[in-house]
């Protein structure tokens, strides 16, 4: 919705009436005044001006011969509620007065009218409308202050951080955005974050998981169906695609999808439209479209498995998630934030990590990273009888101490000499299978050297 008139320059008012001397007569006053006019000849094309002009105010005749003033009324208050209408008419009832205000109508004027009368009531239109305009904007901004504030996705570690920023960079527009990276990263959390900060947010976010349906349930969730086209489609079913209108459609684990289903996925985004399973017709859809994937697209379209034209219209913006072991520095944060929102589900005061239990937390790999350590702390408050969370309450897997690879995916850090020493002398006992007296032989020290460092380090 354009209102932007309202606060740039003069109100724009669209004048519909089916007689052209009136509409002559009343765009040369309203000119003179200081409106922007617009006519329309009867209500059809009122209606047509209304959807193309989106005005400020709308002034309208009542009796016309092929749609009403009241019809055009309705039909403005569905295009924008917060649009006054004024009707005009030269048989005024007590009835037709109240069903007009009933309807929504800001004023209801009888012909023959003053000038003076018209002009007075167009400012006072005006005037309402920019309250509107203003009230509104700045609930909306609150709004969404409010929401980036309380669902700005928890971390501080610079490559979070990167992903943030992009993140508010692309919210504002209607691009398409990829997000990729492995599984529990938050690809989701960061969709529903774009939405928030988007000029979408006072409309649906609707997601479905590509790989969680198969391909036929699939594209009626996706697309919709009418009655008939299948066996047990009993009704016809919108879908999400339309279902989402002027909302946000977020696709996650798009690289799962067949063939066939990419087709029709590759027609949405070119042409803004679906076409239901078993329908000939296709219905035009406003939605923005965000996907998701842990896949390598790219290497997926070098397979055959995944059409590269498809690739092409999703990654219009691509977000790359970091794992959790390339931002440990977020661990702490994100685990007291876990911790929080336990205690306010059990209604109960936060537990606090022991020293030792962070310290576990921040020495492990998690695979299945944000996701996995969510998982980890809500097993841990469960079996964790006091205030303090005990290392022992983290599973095993979190807590088993193994050695350091040699390569990994991590961000490379400048190690000390100790960690160097640990990590090569937990290398040696792994290939001699743990048998410290060989181990002792192939680092050229004396067992007992080397049982002290293993006690010195936790490892004995």
């Amino acid at each position: 919705m354009t209102v932007a008139s309202v606060h740039e320059g003069a109100p724009r008012v669209l004048i519909v009436d089916d007689e052209s001397g009136i509409l002559e007569s009343l765009r040369i006053l309203l000119k003179t005044e200081g409106f922007i006019p617009y006519t329309a000849h009867g209500g059809k094309q009122g209606i047509e001006k209304i959807d193309e002009l989106r005005p400020d105010i709308v002034l309208t005749d009542v009796r016309m011969p092929d749609i009403t003033g009241v019809q055009l009324l309705s039909h403005a208050r569905q295009v924008d509620p917060d649009l006054p209408v004024i009707l005009m008419t030269a048989q005024a009832t007590l009835q037709s007065a109240m069903q007009a205000v009933n309807e929504g109508a800001f004023y209801y004027i009888q012909k023959p009218f003053r000038n003076d009368e018209l002009v007075a009531i167009l400012r006072r239109a005006a005037e309402h409308r920019r309250l509107r305009v203003e009230n509104h904007s700045l609930k909306q901004e609150i709004r969404r202050r409010d929401k980036s504030d309380a669902s700005r996705p928890i971390g501080r570690s610079k490559s979070w951080v990167e992903v943030l920023r992009l993140a508010e960079t692309v919210a504002p527009t209607d691009s398409t955005v990829l997000i990729t990276g492995e599984s529990g990263t938050g690809k989701e959390v960061i969709a529903r974050y774009i939405h928030d900060l988007s000029a979408r947010v006072d409309h649906s976010f609707l997601s479905i998981n590509c790989g969680a349906l198969p391909e036929s349930l699939l594209e009626s969730e996706l697309f919709g169906h009418v009655k008939g086209s299948f066996t047990g489609a009993v009704k016809d079913k919108t879908g999400l695609f339309a279902a989402s209108a002027d909302g946000t459609f977020f696709l996650d684990e798009i690289g799962e999808t067949t063939p066939s289903t990419q087709v029709k996925l590759l027609r949405v985004l070119q042409q803004r439209e679906v076409i239901p399973v078993g329908a000939t017709e296709s219905i035009a859809v406003n939605t923005r479209v965000l996907a998701a994937t842990n896949r390598d697209l790219e290497e997926e379209i070098k397979r055959g498995a995944f059409r590269a034209d498809l690739f092409y219209r999703l990654n219009v913006i691509a977000v790359h998630l970091p794992p959790l072991r390339q931002r440990t520095d977020d661990i702490p944060l994100l685990a007291e934030s876990f911790l929080a929102r336990s205690a306010l589900a059990r209604h109960e005061a936060p537990k606090v990590l022991a020293d030792e239990t962070l310290d576990a937390l921040m020495a492990y790999a998690w695979p299945g990273n944000v996701r996995e350590l969510e998982n980890a702390l809500e097993r841990a408050v469960i079996l964790s009888a006091g205030d303090t969370i005990r290392v022992e309450a983290l599973p095993e897997r979190v807590t088993a101490r193994r050695a350091e690879p040699l390569v990994s995916e991590r961000t490379p850090v400048t190690p000390t000499l100790e960690a160097i020493e640990r990590a090569y002398i937990q290398w040696v006992l792994q290939n001699e299978g743990g048998n410290k007296s060989r181990a002792a032989d192939m680092l050229g020290i004396d067992p007992s050297t080397l049982y002290r460092k293993l006690a010195r380090y936790g490892d004995a």
